[in-house]
Parts: C-alpha cells; structure tokens; sequence
C-alpha cells in the first residue's frame, strides 16, 4: 500500500484539481453536452465530434472555454473538499502503521462524499452554464460567470437550487473517489513494488510512475463513474421538480439501458488526461512543498 503520508496543505489538492481543469474544460464541456442532449426517436445522436464542431460553431475557440469558473470554483470546492479529506484521513491512519487497501478505499469514499456535498452548488453551475447554449433562448438561465451564477441560482431557486442532485452528486462523487483516488494509490503502490511482466522493469517514484497510474485509475474512474454521471448531468440541468428515479424511468424507456454509458467516450478522454495532470501537478506541488518546508527547517536551524 501507499508509503506512510506527510502532512501537506488541505487545499493542495484543490489547486492541481483547478490546474487540471483548466487544461481539460474543452472535454468536460463536451461530455456535459451529449449527457444533456436527449435522443428523439428516429434521429442519430451526435458524436463527441459532432458536439465539438456544433461547440465551435458558437464562438470559435472562446466557446470551448464555456462555463470555466464554474469548473475552477467546483475544483476548489469539490475536489479541495476529497483530496484534503482523504490526505488527512490516511495521515491519521498511518500513525497505527500501514493501512490496508480496505481502509484507503473506505477513506476515500467517505472523503468523495464530503466533496460531493461541498460542490454541489459549483456542480449545478457547471452543467447548467456549459449546456446552456444547447437550450432554447426562454429557457437558458444566462449566467455571465460562477460568482453571479451562484448569487441567481440563491435567489431564484433557493435552498433547493444550491441541493439540486445532492443524492446522485454525492453518490457520484463517492464512487468517483473511491476509484479514482483510491485506485491511483493502490496502482502506484503496486507498480512501485512489483515489476511490470511484459516489460519487465520496476518504477521508480517518479513522474513516469505517476502517469501510468493515473491513466490506469482514470480509466476504472470512468467506466465505474459513468451512470451516475449521466444522471447527474440531466438532473441538474432540469429546473423543475424532477426526480433520479423519474429521469431514470423514463430515460430508459426512451433510450434503452445504453443511455446510462452516453458520454463514456467523451469522459474518459476528459478523465483520463485530467485524472493524469491532476496526480502529476499533485505530487509535484507535493514535492515543492517538501523543498519548501524543509529549506524553512535548515533555516531556522542555521539561525
């Protein structure tokens, strides 16, 4: 299992989340977009590259960056929530001595679901900006950034607005960290202790071992993730009283049980390369603060 961990920033897991976002957003903006879009009978349903090219016909590049601060303020709700959350759990937990793969899973799971309550308000304004286009004119909400967003959806929607999905989000939330956060530990753990048989060779703590792991905890990530984020999608971007179970019912008479895998391309190629860029920046703002704190250390030690 994963070496004894350090005490590091609570919000450090926040700002690689927000870096990785910011270089991801095209995708996330994407997979957000066939999510909500809703298959008629007779119709095909567009491709990852259909929506892309319908995205860029809006506003050329600028379009693709749609709903950006509300991705940056979920990041620094949501995922400075689960990765601070489980960096601490597994701080305290190291002190007994190791922990087991058990124990990190549960870990992470009960800190995806501190993060999915934490975001929630961010994670509605998220779906409803970048599908916003996507809506007839009467019926699209408008928001001009994440800051007044969050001020409309108080005012007009209240305390049910700011919960809209709560149960699905969270659901989501603690699977995707579960899968996503406790896989990476688990793989890096076990490339970073056993040689790769095809290749044989053996890792080394390094950005190489980082990235195999990450890519490989992006993909069980997606592929565990992905029903819940379907449902989530479509329920946050309803404004009326519309229920999991009701969206769920009726979604599958429409589209059949394929529906619940919509957008699983489009998420993976979103997840993947964010799952990696956010356990890279991660451990390589982990390492500048270890460089950091322990030049404090010699300091006060030469003085």
């Amino acid at each position: 299992m994963p070496q004894q961990s350090r005490g590091y920033p609570f919000w450090l897991g926040g700002v690689a989340a927000s870096i990785a976002a910011c270089c991801t957003h095209p995708l996330d903006l994407t997979k957000v977009r066939m999510q909500t879009l809703k298959s008629t009978p007779g119709t095909k349903a567009l491709s990852a590259f259909g929506v892309l090219r319908a995205t860029l016909d809006e506003r050329g590049i600028r379009s693709l960056y749609t709903g950006i601060t509300a991705s940056v303020f979920r990041q620094m709700t949501y995922s400075l929530v689960r990765m601070g959350s489980y960096e601490k759990m597994k701080l305290h937990m190291s002190r007994d001595g190791q922990p087991s793969s058990g124990k990190l899973l549960l870990a992470a799971m009960a800190a995806g679901g501190l993060g999915g309550i934490a975001g929630n308000p961010a994670d509605v304004l998220l779906v409803r900006m970048t599908s916003d286009t996507m809506r007839p004119p009467e019926k699209r909400y408008n928001y001009s950034n994440a800051l007044t967003g969050l001020i409309s959806l108080a005012k007009t929607e209240g305390i049910k607005g700011l919960t809209r999905g709560i149960g699905t989000n969270t659901i989501r939330a603690v699977l995707m960290n579960g899968s996503q956060v406790g896989s990476y530990d688990y793989f890096k753990w076990r490339l970073l202790h056993h040689r790769i048989p095809i290749l044989d060779v053996q890792l080394k703590d390094n950005i190489l071992l980082h990235t195999v792991a990450s890519g490989l905890a992006g993909l069980v990530a997606t592929t565990v993730c992905a029903p819940a984020d379907v449902l989530k999608a479509r329920l946050m971007s309803q404004s009326g009283n519309v229920g999991p179970l009701t969206i769920l019912k009726r979604s599958l008479q429409q589209e059949g049980p394929r529906f619940l895998f919509k957008g699983w391309t489009p998420a993976f190629v979103r997840l993947g390369p964010n799952t990696v860029l956010l356990f890279v920046f991660f451990e390589q703002l982990k390492k500048g603060w270890d460089s950091m704190t322990l030049r404090d250390f010699e300091l006060i030690v030469d003085d």
